[in-house]
């Protein structure tokens, strides 16, 4: 008898270990891994109207430097509506992608006139690629 309840503890803590490593590995192939360079290639519709890096300037959109934690808005220089000013945006991973998706969604009256990022490995990789620039367009180490 002893034999047997020892056999059905193992292979009940076998059933056990296999769902579990079953709901681990499902878990991460449905999470999205940031790629900045892929970012970078996705940054190239962006770069239209907007810059960044070291000699980033505003142009028909303002420059994306320190873009991680810096409220909407705020760059210098730069004539947002006043839909954008007053968004009370923070820029971070998720409110990022919330208005990438669809940014007149976002911020009804916005000047930025773009379709959106629908896709979310794309918005991922692009959030990695602008997130590493620090406010004076270094790559932050």
């Amino acid at each position: 008898m002893h034999e047997k309840l020892q056999k059905m503890i193992a292979e009940q803590t076998l059933r056990i270990i296999f769902a579990l490593s079953a709901a681990v590995l499902g878990f991460t192939s449905c999470a999205h891994s940031q790629d900045a360079v892929a970012g970078e290639s996705s940054f190239k519709k962006c770069s239209i109207c907007h810059a960044i890096g070291e000699n980033a300037t505003n142009k028909i959109g303002p420059e994306l430097n320190g873009l991680d934690g810096r409220g909407a808005g705020s760059v210098p220089d730069f004539n947002y509506s006043i839909a954008n000013k007053n968004s009370e945006i923070v820029w971070n991973d998720a409110s990022f992608k919330e208005y990438i998706k669809d940014p007149n969604a976002k911020v009804p009256g916005t000047k930025m006139i773009f379709p959106g990022i629908k896709n979310e490995k794309e918005a991922d990789d692009l959030w990695a690629y602008l997130k590493q620039f620090d406010s004076a367009g270094r790559v932050k180490k």
